[in-house]
């Protein structure tokens, strides 16, 4: 009778590692690891060595040193007696105040005039194509440089404005100032604000009435998110859908109106003393400039993209809605453009990355961002070079993979799910 026993299992050998298939792979993963680990190490090792040689020491406490300039374009108190690192905070804000209004505006007008360049309309579609080969093939520092000299020559200057007959008004019910220094706009106010609060020894400053803003339209935008899927139940259940735009919009608006009449809530108007404009919010030509120039020269390239995905889309899905009685422009809204989300979404995010590191050409037209201000002014004064570097690319680092988290966040949720 013979008895059938299991192979007698192979012990491990060192020379397994590389002669195994089943070790090789990791083997030299590892090595390259340690290797680039070492090249690293290295790199650190010998910078530090040299920067020692120089007379150089490699530190941060130059951030807590006052700065000695100004900066002329700013959201919060600054002064230049502030701190460097203030002064880098400020210049952060700068870059993300341009980099959201640029994607928002981008983003609009890349949408409608990528639908419009597939319009059936000869002289639309013309204009359209001729828009987007104009921006996307001339560099964006000449547009830069061109809607600001548009801004200062062509703009009515303050004294214009003065006189028993100015030559030039004011906008919007005399709220609104446009000149070629910049547009004054209403700024908003609180009689009964919170006040602020200082973080890391009044580095940074966080507004109080604007966290509790941002806190209640977060909660209401929730709250109506609930009554949106109550509804979405209902018209499962019973294929009824009831009206509940009222509700939501009285949820998201009537909390809020309340905080702002709590806080004292007020507008602050321009008004002309001097040889200049006072009061309100001041928009500088250089933002400006920037603003409009990344928005137009960006939005070039979403158009390309949302008329790719648009195209992407199988012209069945038309048909089929112009049987069911459907309107083209609601076919577009409601059919074509959902769908061309899942085409059209990756390809924005770099669109949207490449928009934000742009604006780091600001300095061309002396808007203080973050490269004017940390990588400018403050690696001049202290001669922090590889500091100062290293901070400003950590901070384009995370801005960008916060871009890119939230995109593709957003496009993860509206893929399609199989079944």
């Amino acid at each position: 009778m013979t008895t059938l026993t299991d192979p007698p299992k192979e012990s491990f050998r060192l020379s397994m590692l590389i002669y195994d298939t089943r070790y090789r792979s990791m083997t030299i993963q590892i090595i390259a690891l340690i290797a680039f680990l070492v090249l690293i190490g290295w790199l650190v090792s010998n910078t530090i060595a040299n920067l020692a040689i120089s007379g150089k020491e490699l530190g941060f406490g130059f951030l807590k040193e006052p700065a000695g300039y100004d900066i002329n374009q700013r959201l919060l108190e600054y002064n230049s007696q502030s701190t460097h690192l203030r002064a880098a905070f400020i210049g952060l804000i700068n870059t993300l105040v341009v980099a959201v209004l640029g994607c928002i505006t981008a983003t609009i007008l890349g949408v409608i005039i990528g639908v419009l360049r597939l319009s059936k309309n000869w002289l639309i579609a013309r204009l359209m194509t001729v828009y987007v080969e104009m921006f996307r093939n001339v560099p964006v520092l000449l547009w830069i440089v061109f809607i600001m000299a548009i801004l200062i020559e062509t703009l009515p200057a303050p004294s214009a404005f003065r006189g028993d007959e100015p030559t030039a008004t004011l906008k919007l019910f005399d709220t609104v100032a446009i000149t070629n220094r910049g547009v004054y706009i209403p700024e908003p106010l609180f009689s009964r604000g919170l006040g602020d609060a200082s973080v890391l020894g009044g580095a940074f400053d966080v507004s109080l009435n604007l966290i509790a803003i941002a806190a209640l339209l977060i909660a209401s935008f929730m709250l109506s998110g609930l009554v949106k899927r109550r509804a979405d139940a209902i018209q499962e259940a019973t294929g009824d859908r009831p009206d509940t735009w009222y509700i939501r919009l009285a949820i998201i608006v009537l909390p809020t109106a309340i905080l702002l009449w709590i806080l004292g809530f007020h507008l602050g108007y321009p008004a002309l003393k001097g040889f200049n404009f006072q009061g309100g919010t001041h928009l500088r030509n250089s933002l400006i400039a920037l603003w409009l120039a990344l928005s137009l020269y960006t939005a070039a390239f979403i158009a390309e993209i949302v008329r790719a995905g648009i195209l992407a889309i199988s012209h069945g899905q038309t048909e089929a809605a112009s049987a069911l009685g459907i309107r083209p422009s609601r076919t577009m809204s409601l059919v074509i453009l959902p769908q061309a989300l899942r085409v059209i979404i990756p390809p924005l995010i770099s669109n949207y990355l490449n928009l934000t590191k742009n604006s780091s050409l600001a300095i061309a037209v002396g808007y203080m961002d973050l490269t004017g201000t940390l990588m400018g002014i403050t690696l001049n004064q202290t001669g922090k070079e590889l500091e100062t570097l290293l901070l400003g690319m950590l901070v384009y680092l995370i801005i960008s993979l916060s871009v890119s988290a939230v995109m593709n966040w957003y496009n993860n949720s509206v893929k399609l799910v199989e079944r």
